[in-house]
């Protein structure tokens, strides 16, 4: 499980307020912990040296060992829980309400923690700073818009982690980076485009395919670009620009993608015209740049496409195929839970707004380096021969995989939907909410690499093609009108959000396992043929 460290069962020292005896204390780190945090302190001090120049940080991880760097990761992340539990107005209330009195501390998400304290009391010390803050904003589940704040040294710190990160998969040699992803107040794209400008020239053009083939044609095929975007749009600019008789074949092109999975098929699609494609892991509550495919993740992953036994071994037996990335521990603690989700500690001192064992809800495991290395062995194939043949230096950090959301909300072109969005656009018509029944969620990936929310509805009425045209516009109509991402994704790319709407009478389809319930109910199910992760 790889879980963070808990504290001592009766904690030699415990701070109390002014409220009362029968709450809950504050704990604070007992004898044996402060003796392991002082440990760290020349540790911490090696690695902020080796974190200031690119070369010095990779012979860093060549040489540390993976039990080395899973002891300090996870000591960082218990450090990082006590600093919250002593400086955070809302976590130290959130510790006492729940009764915590040691051990592993309470999860954290949207629904317990986010939404239920101000943003100024969920910050270090209970307010905001006046001076260098920025704010990200993401869509909730229902429309409404969140705000996240960080500092300048935290986003600087961020930066540097992306900028070596694209320094690692693609070469340390000079590109044009062309950054689609989109711009405004979303965590993604203003930030990218600053981590990027680290490693050469930056263009911040935006999920406008005209504007980068123009930046294509006026530069032209001197430059070796990167281009940095959603996975579908990518291929858009590719068929846009077939289309157009663009030379995709006299430039070197590379790919970073993110924002949501991607399925192998369209790994391949894009490959036809960019000579690597990589992804990044992230998320608005938390930040950007968590974790990355490095050229042995995507082997692996690209391994266990072609050998399912290979897939069983290291993920266990679901058939889905998961979004492999490695990640730097001593930045993000990565935990799994009963339920199979990963909970991640951000454990540098620079956050503003502290996350321990925070919840996405996205489904997945995590796996040091050396046991994914014997777990591979044991299905004869050698992980360092297999790093060897990307021609990049093995790195031996841990990893962690991805499903997607637990919840089954599906995101494309940076646009999460989520099941209580469908369900508000369903009450908002009445005659649609009166003949529904139930409903799934899903992605659809097409034979040409195109993918697609997926809306598939269980009707009281015969399904037709005037039907199928209701529920899109109704739909889409919605679904502009609740969620600001899905809204934003729309204006500028809306071929790529255009759901492709399914229906099936009563107890048919993927609602025939609940054909003989009585009770109404929308429930929301994983679809059959669902892309990716």
């Amino acid at each position: 499980m790889n879980t963070l460290p808990a504290a001592d069962s009766a904690p030699r020292s415990l701070v109390r307020e002014r409220i009362g005896p029968a709450r809950p204390p504050i704990p604070l780190a007992s004898l044996a912990e402060r003796v392991r945090f002082a440990s760290l302190v020349p540790f911490n001090f090696i690695l902020k040296l080796a974190c200031v120049r690119f070369e010095t940080f990779l012979a860093l991880f060549e040489r540390l060992t993976p039990a080395s760097i899973d002891w300090a990761g996870r000591w960082r992340a218990r450090a990082t829980f006590y600093r919250a539990a002593r400086r955070v107005p809302a976590y130290r209330h959130f510790l006492r309400s729940s009764g915590y009195r040691g051990g592993s501390p309470p999860e954290t998400d949207k629904e317990n923690y986010i939404k239920r304290y101000r943003t100024e009391r969920r910050c270090d010390g209970g307010r905001i700073p006046e001076h260098d803050v920025t704010i990200d904003e993401s869509s909730g589940s229902t429309g409404t818009p969140y705000n996240w704040v960080r500092t300048g040294l935290e986003r600087h710190q961020s930066h540097i982690f992306i900028s070596y990160f694209a320094r690692y998969c693609y070469g340390t040699g000079r590109y044009l980076t062309i950054n689609a992803f989109s711009m405004g107040a979303w965590a993604t794209g203003i930030n990218m485009g600053v981590a990027l400008a680290r490693n050469g020239i930056v263009k911040c053009t935006g999920p406008d395919v005209e504007k980068i083939l123009h930046t294509l044609r006026f530069f032209g095929p001197r430059y070796r670009y990167l281009i940095a975007g959603y996975p579908p749009f990518l291929k858009h600019l590719i068929d846009t620009g077939e289309a157009q008789g663009f030379p995709f074949g006299e430039y070197e092109l590379r790919a970073l993608v993110g924002g949501e999975g991607m399925a192998e098929g369209l790994r391949d699609y894009l490959l036809r015209r960019f000579r690597t494609v990589y992804s990044g892991f992230g998320a608005t509550d938390l930040e950007i740049g968590i974790a990355g495919e490095t050229p042995l993740a995507v082997a692996i992953r690209r391994l266990c496409r072609a050998r399912p036994e290979v897939r069983c071994a290291l993920f266990g037996s679901d058939s889905r195929l998961p979004m492999l990335f490695q990640y730097n521990p001593l930045m993000h603690h990565v935990e799994v839970n009963a339920n199979r989700e990963l909970l991640f500690t951000i454990s540098r001192k620079s956050l503003l707004s502290p996350r321990v064992r925070y919840n996405v809800h996205d489904e997945g495991g995590v796996a040091r380096f050396d046991e994914l290395q014997r777990r591979l062995s044991a299905c004869g194939v050698d992980i360092t021969a297999l790093g060897a043949r990307e021609g990049t230096r093995q790195l031996r950090l841990p990893f962690f995989w991805v499903y997607g959301r637990r919840d089954y909300t599906v995101s494309v072109m940076g646009a999460n939907i989520y099941p209580e969005d469908i369900e508000q656009c369903l009450y908002a018509d009445a005659a649609l909410a009166k003949i529904t029944h139930s409903f799934c969620l899903a992605l659809e990936e097409s034979a040409g690499a195109d993918v697609h929310p997926k809306l598939i509805f269980e009707v009281d009425l015969a399904p037709t093609a005037e039907l199928v045209a209701a529920y899109r516009e109704s739909m889409v109509k919605g679904l502009i009108a609740l969620n600001a991402d899905f809204r934003a994704a729309w204006h500028e790319y809306p071929e790529a959000l255009a759901p492709v709407i399914e229906l099936h009478p009563r107890g048919a389809g993927p609602f025939a396992a609940d054909a003989g319930r009585i009770k109404q109910a929308r429930l929301l199910k994983r679809a059959e043929g669902s892309a990716g992760p």
